[in-house]
């Protein structure tokens, strides 16, 4: 019993436990260590707030050039495979060429070969005549040299077995030609 109130617990439940009391300077207010403990918890829930929102922002940016990423190898397959059907069909084009030398079959032949030619020039294909030109690696490969005519200059295209094709900027196949080389 308290001597001054004139009862056993009342100072306890009206002021608090002697347990919060201790913690607690007389105003009521938490003394130092209690507010050093507050705000050291505050802090690193903080830290980690912002360690989490920067691990957040790097899987989104991940996440984006993944996207980027497989986008282009989906666009270099698709690149490939048409690439890959076209530089089938070339072979067929140069026998249809070819056939519409001799005189019998022209007139079909002829609007076959126009069809096919439209066909390709659909999926950006487009033959590259290099007869006349000065020879390049880039676009031909050379199968046999002549000597050069007079008026002609060395490394010139004579004639060609096949014709360059090309598909945008890439060659889908080199032309295969005869180069002047002077003796």
């Amino acid at each position: 019993m308290n001597p001054s109130t004139g009862s056993g617990r009342a100072e306890d439940t009206k002021n608090g436990t002697a347990d919060e009391r201790s913690s607690a300077a007389p105003n009521g207010v938490p003394d130092e260590p209690a507010q050093d403990d507050a705000a050291a918890e505050l802090a690193a829930a903080r830290a980690e707030a912002q360690e989490n929102y920067n691990k957040f922002l790097y899987a989104m940016a991940d996440f984006e050039n993944y996207k980027k990423r497989i986008e282009r190898q989906i666009g270099d397959i698709a690149l490939a495979g048409k690439k890959s059907v076209l530089t089938k069909m070339l072979p067929v084009l140069d026998n249809l060429e070819r056939a519409v030398a001799f005189e019998g079959l022209r007139g079909g032949l002829q609007a076959t070969l126009r069809m096919f030619e439209t066909a390709l020039a659909g999926e950006g294909v487009k033959s590259v005549s290099l007869k006349g030109q000065p020879f390049d690696p880039k676009l031909a490969e050379a199968i046999a040299t002549k000597p050069a005519p007079d008026g002609v200059a060395e490394d010139t295209v004579l004639d060609e077995a096949h014709k360059a094709y090309t598909m945008g900027d890439e060659v889908l196949r080199p032309a295969q030609v005869v180069v002047a080389k002077t003796a």
